[in-house]
């Protein structure tokens, strides 16, 4: 009994997250590419109205976690849907007026 109990406490890992990481980064745009080797996901996030979106945050993963990645956001949106009813999906771009946070331009 007390083995069973070492190896539990042996295969745990402590996580740490800092207070600037635990706040998160908005995103509503995800680019994902990759090659024999890795994945990269590039979360970015569009403003309306404006020409250029910024890449907020990349992460590069081997190909395994990717497919662990996948496999946790199916189960996810299981519970989730479970929960709160069926996720809503378009395959149309998000559509944003043009003055979304204010005037354009103006000198």
């Amino acid at each position: 009994m007390a083995n069973e109990k070492e190896e539990v406490q042996s295969n745990q890992i402590n996580i740490e997250l800092s207070e600037e990481i635990a706040e998160g980064v908005y995103s509503n745009l995800a680019m994902i590419a990759h090659s024999n080797s890795e994945f990269v996901i590039d979360f970015i996030r569009l403003m309306p109205g404006v020409p250029k979106a910024k890449v907020k945050s990349r992460i590069v993963i081997t190909p395994e976690h990717a497919k662990r990645l996948l496999l946790a956001l199916k189960d996810n949106i299981e519970k989730y849907e479970a929960s709160f009813g069926p996720i809503k999906r378009t395959d149309e771009a998000p559509r944003f007026p043009m003055n979304f946070g204010g005037t354009i331009g103006e000198a």
